[in-house]
């Protein structure tokens, strides 16, 4: 593992690396140290998910207020570049505020010990970072003005001197993530932010660097906050999608626990961060509190939509067949992925847009739309207004999709195309992302796979009475090992299985009975809610 303080050495270091793999996939987890579980569950997905991992450590003063706790902000790097290494990372990222904002920004510095902490940045000398102050000022923003400015410039900055593939936020911090969305968008930044799951104590209590300021016994009062959002979603799930009864049931929960001073509850949109009266598909219901002296939030994603199962695994594994019985026993549309990579190769082919040409395919993509009718009793696909349902199965097409889903243009394209889709919830969808990437909050995930030696086997009977009927078994073998391992190493969207996903070996059942797995996991995982 390399450690880097200086800009210069950390881009000597990326552009080494990327001139010896030039689609080389970066993850950056930024952080202010003071690691625990919940930044270790970031890292473990940038490593899972890019061939580097690279975590920045630096307490950012522009986020912190004139009365906040920087100076008292707890700072341990040695143990943080321990966890770093226990994690496999591959480089840290840990400047000082002078190499961060150069030396005339910085207006005060103390002895080298206490430099850190004794910061006090020239605001007028800097480029400023101002997302839209209608998410800036509400939630969290109300009491602390300034906050997400500081925390969009230091983001702004580890953005472009990293150039991630990927950047990795956490959950638990729902404002911050919604107004990094909008900056990346914003300036159209060629990076994805990925959003990650709270992780919380056994108490249910959300990991945060601030509860080590906490005693046992404030650490098990401030586990009602928890509790309320719990309680909020209860009242939710069971049918009142208004905001009034979800944060009746949070306030009086914390009501309860007369040592944590609720600052707000409300009830906002996940993306924009606007008020909402009624929950239509997704709504955020984030908390603020203090336990002493010691500020804390948390927050819950309410979704008022039908689940959504996401089937992934290798090729030969039988996800389509699988997927589209299991739409039919469980009343779920299913999402045919594979209908809209033929669509946008039919299109390619139709207007001769040489598919080696990335860049033409990209132009051409970015300015059409699909129509998609999930309903299986008329299932129907357009591509700019005209039906390709039929045409999209020809030989022509089959025989170059393969390269159009390799092109990284068209899989951004689809995968909105295909969250939008799942916007309502109610599909059932099968690829190699699906659970990853495309539908990372499915209900329910599943990763169906079998031997390679069961692969071939199947694929060998399907083609029994074809022109390929000759071909070996131990060929076939050969072929799907090769295909495997190219899926799971290739730079767009690498066949990977869920953390979350239950995995179905496949060898010895039949269909039938991997339809009654299914259809059993739906039921105990989501029950009455579907």
């Amino acid at each position: 593992m390399r450690l880097f303080t200086t800009i210069a050495a950390l881009r000597c270091y990326l552009n080494l690396q990327k001139s010896a793999a030039p689609h080389l996939t970066v993850g950056l987890v930024p952080t202010m140290g003071a690691l625990h579980a919940g930044h270790l569950s970031l890292i473990q997905r940038a490593r899972q998910e890019n061939v580097i991992a690279l975590v920045s450590i630096f307490v950012n003063p522009l986020q912190f207020g004139p009365t906040e706790d920087f100076q008292d902000y707890p700072r341990n790097f040695e143990q943080d570049r321990l966890l770093c290494e226990q994690a496999g990372v591959d480089a840290i990222f840990a400047p000082s505020a002078t190499e961060m904002f150069g030396k005339q920004a910085v207006l005060r510095t103390e002895t080298e010990q206490t430099a850190q902490k004794q910061i006090e940045i020239d605001l007028s000398s800097l480029t400023q970072v101002v997302p839209p102050p209608a998410m800036t000022s509400v939630l969290c923003g109300k009491a602390r003005p300034g906050h997400f400015q500081g925390v969009a410039a230091i983001v702004t900055k580890l953005l472009s001197l990293v150039l991630p593939t990927k950047a990795y936020f956490g959950q638990k911090d729902a404002q911050q993530l919604a107004i990094i969305r909008k900056l990346v968008f914003d300036f159209n930044l060629p990076v994805e932010i990925v959003a990650c799951p709270i992780v919380r104590e056994e108490s249910g209590l959300a990991m945060s660097s601030r509860n080590q300021y906490l005693t046992a016994e404030q650490k098990h009062q401030a586990s009602v906050l928890y509790r309320a959002l719990q309680q909020a979603s209860e009242t939710f799930a069971s049918g009142d999608r208004t905001a009034a009864a979800a944060l009746a049931a949070a306030h009086a929960a914390v009501k309860g626990e007369p040592a944590v001073k609720l600052e707000y509850a409300e009830l906002v949109d996940p993306d924009t961060l606007t008020p909402l009266q009624v929950v239509e598909t997704a709504g955020l219901l984030a908390v603020a509190a203090r336990v002493g002296s010691t500020r804390l939030i948390d927050n819950i994603i309410l979704r008022n939509r039908r689940p959504i199962v996401a089937i992934d695994g290798p090729a030969g594994a039988g996800k389509s067949t699988v997927t589209r019985l299991a739409a039919t026993a469980l009343n779920l549309f299913y999402l045919d992925t594979g209908a809209m990579y033929r669509a946008l190769t039919w299109l390619v082919l139709k207007t001769d847009t040489p598919i080696s040409d990335e860049c033409a395919i990209a132009e051409l993509i970015s300015s059409s739309y699909l129509e998609y009718n999930l309903d299986p009793a008329s299932k129907m696909l357009k591509i700019n207004g005209e039906d390709v349902t039929e045409a999209i199965r020809s030989l022509e097409v089959t025989s170059r999709v393969s390269e159009m889903a390799a092109i990284p243009a068209v899989r951004q394209f689809l995968v909105e195309e295909q969250r939008r889709c799942g916007t309502k919830g109610g599909i059932i969808a099968e690829g190699r992302d699906i659970g990853t990437n495309v539908f990372p909050d499915a209900e329910l995930k599943i990763f169906l796979t079998a031997s390679v030696q069961e692969r071939s086997r199947r694929r060998l009977l399907e083609l029994k009475d074809t022109d390929r009927g000759n071909i070996s078994l131990a060929q076939l073998e050969q072929d799907i090992a090769l295909r495997d391992e190219k899926d799971s190493t290739r730079e767009v969207a690498p066949l990977r299985k869920a953390v979350d996903a239950v995995e179905i070996q496949t060898d010895n059942l039949t269909v039938a009975e991997v339809i009654d797995r299914i259809v059993g996991l739906y039921k105990e995982r989501i029950g009455p809610k579907s």
